[in-house]
């Protein structure tokens, strides 16, 4: 039986860290409430210890926004703990999501009594968010630099504790997909109580490998992967929503996983996100990037050279300057106009002179082509620049 891997968006509480990033309270409303409408499983409202405005904007989207799980991020301190219940217990489905920072996982000298200690303070936050709510999330930061035995005593404990999900953050961007596939195996092979709990991963781009590393994670057997849209996040960013999705999907035949995201909001929810931050995404970047499904003549003609279509994930698809006239046949019929050859001859007269000025000519633009072919054809003539009208 296909399994399942869980969508855990952090695009408002890690993505906004990137520098330039931040956006207000009805912004994240509104972008929690898209999140909810992509299909995500689990939205990451933010940090709510970290001052009034973050409480404040964590507690609306949880009272606000009704589907996914609305998890805030609190350190292994009681306070934070109280606090983030505090924010977010009128959500639907809560989740307190707690951590030890890498000075509690990485030690100058080996130390069984500071490990110790550490374990126990894990241990015993995780039991005060279960007496909360029975969703708990436990991570190790920087976890793939440190001891993997350490790791997975941690681990053991707080499953014992309660945790329902044991989260490994690759902090620092280190790990090679290889190396965490190999940890994911490790994990599952000498944490006893693993099959109590759902197994993820949170990587970071430093190397460009996140999405890369957590498809290998999911390879192994993660069965939640944490990211953000369009990959934002502090230093090089975290794995792209939307580039792990389509490669789960595209090649469902190679990871035998399901998912639950609507990929028609994938490119809306994309530009929704760079509207509000104010910051594009490259052209080139793969899925929502402006040319990410800007054709030429050769790739019109089977679909199958992507194995993806604009449509699909909710953009319009575009043709290039050096698009022939079987390319644009194939994508009018596509979008169910069926031309004459005369028609077709005026459209794509149209169509050449549009793209000369034009970079890339859209469906809409196409559909206008259409039309003024069929008129030019009965005799009706006007100029290429009212296309728009």
């Amino acid at each position: 039986m296909t399994e399942y891997v869980k969508i855990f968006d952090t695009t408002l509480r890690d993505g906004e860290q990137s520098p330039g990033f931040s956006l207000t309270t009805p912004q994240k409303v509104a972008m929690a409430t898209q999140l909810a409408r992509l299909g995500v499983d689990v939205i990451e409202a933010g940090f709510p210890a970290a001052g009034p405005e973050d409480f404040a904007a964590v507690q609306r989207i949880a009272r606000e926004v009704r589907g996914p799980v609305i998890a805030g991020l609190a350190r292994a301190v009681a306070a934070d703990i109280d606090q983030c219940w505090d924010a977010i217990k009128d959500a639907e489905k809560p989740r307190i999501h707690t951590f030890l920072s890498p000075a509690d996982i990485h030690f100058d000298a080996p130390s069984e009594l500071r490990r110790a200690q550490a374990i126990s303070r894990a241990v015993e936050m995780v039991a005060r968010a279960k007496s909360y709510t029975p969703d708990v999330e436990f991570s190790p930061m920087d976890a793939t630099r440190a001891d993997w035995y350490y790791v997975c005593e941690i681990l053991e404990a707080v499953i014992d504790a309660g945790a329902t999900t044991v989260n490994i953050a690759d902090t620092t961007g280190f790990a090679q997909p290889d190396e965490l596939a190999m940890m994911i195996t490790y994990i599952r092979e000498h944490v006893s109580n693993i099959e109590q709990a759902t197994l993820s991963v949170h990587c970071h781009d430093d190397l460009g490998l996140a999405v890369a590393n957590s498809l290998a994670a999911i390879k192994a057997g993660a069965r939640q992967v944490e990211c953000c849209v369009n990959g934002i996040g502090e230093r090089a960013g975290n794995a792209a929503l939307e580039e792990l999705v389509m490669a789960l999907t595209v090649r469902r035949d190679h990871h035998h996983v399901e998912h639950g995201i609507k990929l028609e909001e994938l490119v809306p929810t994309s530009a929704l996100l760079q509207q509000f931050t104010g910051v594009l995404v490259q052209p080139n970047k793969a899925i929502v990037g402006a040319n990410a499904f800007a054709h030429e003549d050769g790739m019109l003609k089977d679909a199958r050279t992507y194995g993806m279509s604009a449509a699909a994930v909710g953009a319009a698809a575009t043709l290039g300057r050096g698009a022939g006239q079987p390319a644009l046949r194939a994508r009018l019929e596509q979008l169910g106009l069926l031309l004459s050859q005369e028609e077709l001859n005026h459209a794509f007269a149209g169509f050449e002179s549009l793209a000369d000025y034009k970079k890339e000519v859209t469906d809409e633009d196409l559909k206008r082509l259409a039309q003024k072919g069929r008129r030019a054809a009965e005799g009706v003539f006007e100029a290429i620049g009212h296309v728009y009208r």
